[in-house]
């Protein structure tokens, strides 16, 4: 089997708590979504506990750590409170994200490269724990080589320029997550990827060499809104099939 029929899905469910948060009640349950996408096949379950609390709880990631069989993803801003909870509740994975209050999602990668110290102080009490650190960066030849520096066994690429790109700039941005995911795998990370990835551009993100996960969420979600969560994660998993045969035919480099 080669390296892109492995590639993994990993399902960000935070927009199912985002519409329990709309009208503060009990429901939809991430946890009884989570547990939907685990039975269709998800690899991995992501979850971002934002310092603002909109939508992802920490009693959900609570919950979602004890009853799920496939690793827990945790993407969490580098801020005192959530850290602590993360090494609280230790969740397999954790996923080091930039934050701002007014986003409405994540809006880039992070500054691993003017930030060493104060990340390389949290990824070792995290590691400690014996959670897997992965750094959320844009494909950057600085950030990648900060992130090799402070030795985590992961990247995970931000996708989200390719996928909002237009079509006379889409085949660049790709080049650039491309050469991104090569220099990272020849420093020895492993690369994940994620942001905006659907399926019209999944096509074109599996044409990233060295890929372990691409971390998915709206667009899932979104789709779950008329199919249902299980179709929605099946359908993916079947693009990433087919799209993963079809790069392969066309000889993109592994």
């Amino acid at each position: 089997m080669n390296q892109r029929t492995q590639v993994k899905l990993g399902v960000n469910i935070d927009h199912v708590a985002t519409v329990r948060q709309a009208r503060g009640t009990q429901y939809p349950s991430p946890v009884e979504a989570a547990l939907i996408c685990q039975s269709a096949g998800a690899h991995g379950i992501t979850v971002h506990l934002r310092e603002d609390r909109r939508h992802i709880q920490d009693d959900d990631v609570r919950a979602l750590r004890a009853v799920l069989s496939v690793p827990l993803n945790l993407e969490m801003g580098n801020a005192p409170d959530i850290v602590e909870a993360a090494l609280d509740i230790v969740p397999e994975e954790v996923c080091l994200v930039p934050e701002k209050r007014e986003e409405l999602t994540t809006e880039g990668g992070l500054d691993v490269a003017g930030n060493r110290a104060t990340l390389g102080r949290t990824v070792r009490r995290l590691e400690e724990k014996g959670i897997v650190v992965s750094l959320f960066i844009d494909p950057e030849v600085a950030q990648i080589e900060a992130a090799a520096e402070l030795k985590v066994p992961f990247i995970e690429l931000h996708t989200g320029h390719y996928c909002d790109a237009s079509p006379a700039d889409a085949e660049r941005k790709l080049n650039s997550l491309v050469e991104a995911a090569e220099l990272a795998h020849s420093h020895g990370l492993r690369v994940n990827a994620g942001h905006g990835i659907n399926l019209q551009n999944i096509d074109g993100i599996l044409r990233i060499p060295f890929l372990n996960t691409l971390n998915i969420g709206h667009s899932i979600v979104a789709r779950a809104v008329l199919v249902g969560m299980g179709a929605a994660v099946n359908e993916m998993l079947n693009a990433f099939a087919r799209d993963c045969d079809d790069a392969e035919r066309k000889g993109y480099p592994l």
